[in-house]
């Protein structure tokens, strides 16, 4: 995985909206920004990325957005990494980023996954 660098965590970070519903944990080892359980937006290296609905993220492939795929071959399907040329216009990023939250926060919660309980140690 690329490294973040500090700019791009600045732009991150300038272009999550300030809503105390929305939480930023660390994904695959960058951040991401989740609502409800679910995540809409996120950094990996230097490119920003954002999860929209199907015709939307068919739009955006078209005006130079690309898929996101964290590890290589294994895009996920509603995610799209925002243009490179769009760093400069970070309004832009902004308004991308809370268009896709709008979207994230219509869909059901996601919960945490229970964890596993170990079994007892053999006496």
């Amino acid at each position: 995985m690329p490294k973040m660098d500090e700019s791009s965590k600045a732009l991150f970070a300038a272009v999550m909206p300030l809503d105390p519903r929305v939480t930023v944990k660390p994904m695959f080892g960058a951040l991401a920004g989740f609502i409800n359980g679910n995540m809409f937006t996120g950094l990996v290296g230097t490119s920003i990325y954002v999860r929209l609905p199907e015709a939307r993220r068919e739009e955006m492939l078209s005006r130079g957005a690309s898929e996101f795929a964290p590890m290589p071959g294994r895009a996920m399907k509603e995610y799209v990494v925002v243009p490179e040329a769009w760093r400069d216009e970070p309004e832009k990023i902004g308004e991308l980023v809370a268009e896709s939250l709008a979207w994230a926060e219509t869909l059901p919660e996601k919960l945490p996954a229970k964890k596993k309980s170990k079994p007892a140690p053999a006496q």
